[in-house]
């Protein structure tokens, strides 16, 4: 499904001038803090990356709580609980949005502003009980690191979530979709793949939200050669995250890089849920992203394209971008069909 405009008759996004000069801070601090020897100084760009705790007295009808599975590697969650229902008597449930944030797989975190505004934002408008997980960030931590943490959550939540207290008793483990925009985008498909290794009894996986997921190749793409000069995604940024997340020696062929190139595993036998690609036309990664949406279909999967022309990368980061409203509906009614099934 695409949504109208047509990003080729401009050389550049309609952003608004405050949106415009968060997005360059953003940028500079990227840039200052990825070092040529492929380390990451984290505390210079944590001074850019504001961090919200958690609200166990409702913002915006949604209380969030942490909670820590292995202290040891930093993996924790945010739980959000959309209070206007839960808090009702009623027997409505509700979903449950396993969310894996994006980065790179080396910047931000759960409790980012950004991160948390979005998945309050998910939790009160579906409505449903979002799950924001905390993972392990490269360089310090690569592949696969961060696939484990992200499958010991699910099965965590399939094991032992019930018995945390504060868990709503609406919560559908049954309707549960894994979800996730750039680098959590990656994640989430990812989890679709592993979790056909796991015997989950509790939790069904029924469908996947990648928005604007972040894969790559050796090859470079039309956008990715034509989108330059866009906000927060080039080249140089996108090549030096690969090399701070994927095993050392390894080029961008790798399989969880390129996940239907020359390298990958054939998951037509797989059992995947359906997927929802979103795709931003001012994204140099969107012809990737269309390559994913092509390469699920391709090996017999219910897959769905929906496009934003203007979008940039990060859209959803920014509520005064109109797209964000659309992506909440497109989310919604997505949830609302699969939960039908």
């Amino acid at each position: 499904m695409a949504h109208t405009g047509n990003p080729r008759a401009r050389a550049s996004p309609d952003l608004p001038w405050k949106t415009r000069l968060l997005m360059s801070a953003l940028s500079f601090a990227v840039d200052v803090s990825c070092r040529r020897n492929i380390t990451f100084n984290r505390n210079f760009f944590n001074l850019f990356d504001i961090k919200c705790s958690a609200s166990n007295q409702p913002k915006n009808g949604v209380k969030s709580s942490d909670f820590v599975i292995d202290g040891s590697r930093n993996l924790w969650f945010r739980l959000y609980t959309p209070t206007n229902v839960t808090e009702t008597p009623t027997t409505i449930s509700l979903p449950v949005i396993v969310y894996f944030h994006g980065g790179g797989f080396v910047l931000l975190a759960a409790n980012s502003k950004g991160f948390d505004d979005y998945c309050r934002r998910l939790a009160g408008e579906i409505p449903a009980v979002v799950i924001s997980v905390n993972y392990r960030l490269a360089p310090e931590h690569r592949y696969p690191c961060q696939y484990e943490d992200g499958i010991d959550v699910l099965k965590f939540i399939d094991n032992e979530i019930s018995k945390i207290e504060n868990f709503p008793a609406c919560a559908d483990l049954k309707r549960c979709f894994v979800a996730g925009d750039s680098a959590g985008g990656n994640l989430a498909h990812n989890m679709a793949v592993r979790a056909n290794e796991c015997n989950f009894s509790k939790l069904k996986l029924i469908g996947v939200i990648a928005i604007q997921p972040f894969f790559g190749g050796e090859e470079r793409t039309e956008s990715e050669t034509r989108l330059v000069g866009v906000p927060l995604v080039s080249m140089e940024r996108t090549d030096w995250m690969w090399k701070a997340f994927l095993p050392e020696g390894s080029n961008r062929n790798h399989p969880a890089t390129n996940a239907f190139g020359p390298n990958a595993v054939d998951i037509s036998g797989v059992n995947i849920p359906a997927t929802i690609v979103v795709v931003g036309g001012f994204d140099p990664l969107q012809d990737w992203q269309k390559r994913h949406y092509d390469g699920l279909k391709k090996c017999g999967k219910e897959a769905y394209l929906i496009e934003y022309p203007n979008a940039v990368h990060g859209f959803y980061f920014f509520p005064e971008l109109s797209e964000g409203s659309l992506l909440i509906n497109d989310v919604k009614d997505f949830i609302q069909n699969q939960s039908a099934k």
